[in-house]
């Protein structure tokens, strides 16, 4: 019986921990928690081409640009057909700034601030939808594990 309730136990911690995925995001706060099918913009071929061309973009996916270090980064609209919600996130997961419904074509750099690792696209509207804000939380591996709000490893 005790064989059991650990395997059980263990069982449950691996499902928790395998949620975490390079293709799967989550994002959590006063609205209750989200999930997203990502698409990774991870190299700087990847995040210079971004969401560009595309006609459409699904509910609950989107495009999670990683930099390889904190900074600054702007985006524009340029070649973008389809409005989207950028989330310019900080190290620990931390949504820091929202932009939402940039315009497709637009080419006025859109700023999220200093100390941003990362930035989600989402479509157009969705942020509001779902009620995201500042100071949200999102969880995925690409995030330093040791510094994250809501790590991947439920021991964390």
């Amino acid at each position: 019986m005790i064989r059991l309730a650990v395997l059980l136990a263990c069982m449950g911690t691996a499902a928790i921990a395998g949620d975490c995925t390079p293709q799967r995001l989550d994002i959590r706060g006063d609205f209750g928690s989200a999930r997203f099918t990502l698409e990774l913009a991870d190299t700087k071929r990847e995040r210079a081409r971004g969401l560009m061309y595309r006609e459409s973009l699904p509910d609950n996916h989107g495009m999670l640009f990683l930099y390889p270090r904190v900074g600054r980064p702007a985006f524009w609209m340029k070649n973008t057909l389809i409005a989207l919600d950028m989330l310019f996130v900080t190290p620990t997961g931390r949504i820091q700034h929202i932009h939402e419904n940039a315009v497709p074509g637009d080419l006025t750099p859109i700023d999220g601030g200093e100390g941003i690792i990362a930035v989600l696209e989402l479509a157009g509207g969705q942020a509001h939808a779902l009620g995201l804000s500042v100071g949200s939380e999102l969880r995925h591996p690409g995030f330093d594990q040791a510094v994250a709000l809501w790590a991947c490893d439920p021991a964390q």
